[in-house]
């Protein structure tokens, strides 16, 4: 007795409903209770921020604290206009790292993680291995050496010393993951490639390339996190004139020493996370696909 596509479609489906069905309702009802509360610890305070924008200073921080309390724009609005510090400035100082620190990081970590993945040479394993062992280092004990780097080639207090001060802790991270994708590619393309009469780059950047985009927008999500948010090495690379501070930084001008502007730098942190999260949504297609494909080999 054989079973047509149909019959095995039905088969399969009954399955899943058995499977979906065998949880009891206790436990089903636990495990929807905690995903509800764990929802609402991760969202919460992201919500409380919002909120918090939209109050003057002085009813931002209350013993009663309510949801609307003399809640208005102004605080945007003097963001933008300029009245608490160069937002704006900032923010140009920003985009302009970050996607400088993007651009290379991602260049700089496909070449070498294609070359890894399909090339033996010497010094391969040790490469690769002090990629690991950057990964290993917090940030913090990096400052002082990368300080002095910087003072030597002349790139202190200069934008583009910090992306590439950025780019030493993206590219490692970036390198490995793309490393692992482009595993997943088969030889045959390469192969392929070469036989039409490609180069090795030529393989890489018009048949491989192609085939690792979504390898390509988790390292690219990842690099520009790395440059957008980080406050540690923007305050100690760049000078303290507000032309040159990034958003990360600039943010620290409503945190004074006897008073703190909680409406205000609320505000700016809404303001702070939107390229984020459009960034986020750009890639938010690829994001489990890179991932999971990347983690299959390193």
């Amino acid at each position: 007795m054989t079973l047509d596509a149909t019959s095995l479609q039905v088969v399969k489906a009954s399955d899943a409903r058995l499977k979906r069905t065998d949880r009891s309702r206790l436990a089903s009802f636990g495990l929807h209770a905690t995903l509800i509360i764990a929802s609402f610890i991760a969202v919460f305070p992201v919500f409380w921020v919002l909120v918090t924008s939209f109050k003057p200073d002085a009813r931002a921080v209350e013993t009663t604290p309510k949801l609307v309390n003399e809640s208005s724009l102004d605080n945007y609005s003097r963001i933008l206009a300029g009245d608490k510090g160069g937002f704006l400035t900032w923010f140009g100082n920003s985009v302009l790292i970050a996607l400088l620190t993007t651009i290379i990081a991602v260049f700089l970590a496909a070449t070498t993680g294609y070359a890894v993945s399909r090339f033996r040479f010497p010094g391969k394993r040790g490469l690769m291995m002090s990629f690991l062992v950057v990964q290993m280092f917090p940030f913090a004990v990096l400052i002082v050496p990368l300080y002095n780097v910087l003072l030597t080639l002349g790139l202190q207090g200069n934008s583009f010393g910090l992306v590439l001060v950025y780019c030493t802790t993206a590219v490692p991270f970036c390198t490995y993951m793309l490393k692992g994708y482009f595993d997943t590619i088969p030889m045959d393309i390469d192969e392929a490639g070469r036989v039409d009469g490609l180069s090795p780059f030529g393989v890489f950047w018009r048949l491989v390339l192609p085939l690792a985009r979504p390898g390509l927008a988790v390292t690219a999500f990842y690099a520009f996190l790395t440059a957008w948010g980080e406050v540690a090495f923007a305050s100690a690379f760049l000078s303290a004139a507000d032309e040159s501070k990034t958003l990360a930084v600039g943010l620290q001008v409503f945190v004074q020493q006897n008073r703190t502007e909680w409406g205000h730098l609320a505000a700016a942190s809404i303001l702070v996370s939107i390229p984020a999260v459009i960034v986020f949504y750009l890639v938010q297609r690829f994001l489990v696909t890179g991932l999971a494909s990347g983690a299959v080999k390193g």
